[in-house]
């Protein structure tokens, strides 16, 4: 039996039970869904965007920095690991290069998406997309350049905004037919849109963007309708945010700020996170 992470993440995505997938923007937040017992990790390009640069999710990633961050994300985390490619940063010989980076980099994993560069965070107004037939040579493209059959390929169309759900679903169709392991269509706007979205041939995945134009369902609902996996692409993040601003509120208004479990996670808590204790231990193997 195939226990690769591949092979374990595409076993996960065909039974079509909602695989609850949570985003992470960095090694830390990683290292928090890993501990949660979560099965699988996704690297956003949306939570690395507003997380390492601090600006919008408008398509200022360049390769280096994803491959950067899927290699630190790697060397901690053992989960099977999604990474966001956005649009592969280019045409389809930049996508190729993608592929291969990011694969060596450790993603079991990619996302493309059949945006215009520069892309726009799926729930944003305004966004774009290419003609099919060039999305159908970037699959080509990124199927050609993985060295393992257990590197999946997620096609994600961003049709849906665009040109309406119709196309958005011809789209997906193509996509799989190109070579994609996994098919997207981004920001379904109905529980009945959610419900033929789910019935394409290839696992789906449905992105619950908090606060975003797709209904958020149960996992549970989403699973019934047969979707592959569940993603909550930036909730680490969003509540992130949420939790530095209360933590920093109360320091500026009081002027003190102890270890109160219910603003900020222990010292200890910290240190175990990120396996001090481990290091303590090389320390003393190799410190003489």
């Amino acid at each position: 039996m195939n226990t690769s992470p591949g092979a374990l993440l595409r076993a996960k995505l065909n039974e079509r039970r909602g695989l609850l997938v949570p985003g992470c923007g960095n090694a830390l937040a990683a290292r928090v869904i890993e501990t949660l017992g979560f099965e699988a990790i996704y690297l956003s390009g949306a939570g690395l965007t507003n997380s390492f640069y601090g600006i919008p999710d408008l398509g200022f990633l360049h390769l280096g920095d994803v491959v950067q961050h899927t290699a630190a994300i790697r060397d901690v985390v053992q989960l099977p690991l999604i990474v966001d490619a956005d649009t592969g940063f280019g045409n389809a010989l930049n996508v190729r290069q993608t592929v291969r980076a990011l694969e060596r980099a450790g993603a079991n994993a990619i996302q493309l998406e059949d945006q215009v560069m520069p892309k726009k965070c799926g729930h944003f107004a305004g966004k774009a997309v290419v003609e099919a037939g060039e999305m159908v040579g970037k699959i080509q493209a990124a199927a050609d350049a993985r060295g393992s059959e257990d590197f999946l390929l997620i096609a994600r169309t961003d049709a849906r905004a665009v040109h309406g759900l119709e196309d958005a679903l011809e789209r997906a169709q193509r996509y799989a037919e190109a070579g994609a392991d996994v098919t997207f269509v981004e920001a379904p706007t109905s529980t009945a849109e959610l419900e033929r979205v789910a019935k394409l041939p290839l696992p789906q995945v449905v992105n619950v963007v908090i606060g975003g134009k797709t209904p958020a369902l149960p996992a549970s609902e989403f699973a019934r309708m047969g979707f592959g996996m569940v993603l909550y692409a930036n909730a680490a993040l969003q509540g992130a945010v949420r939790g530095m601003t209360n933590a920093l509120s109360q320091l500026q208004q009081q002027g003190i700020l102890d270890e109160d479990p219910a603003l900020v996670a222990t010292f200890g808590e910290r240190q175990a996170l990120v396996h001090k204790p481990l290091f303590d231990e090389l320390d003393r193997r190799y410190g003489g």
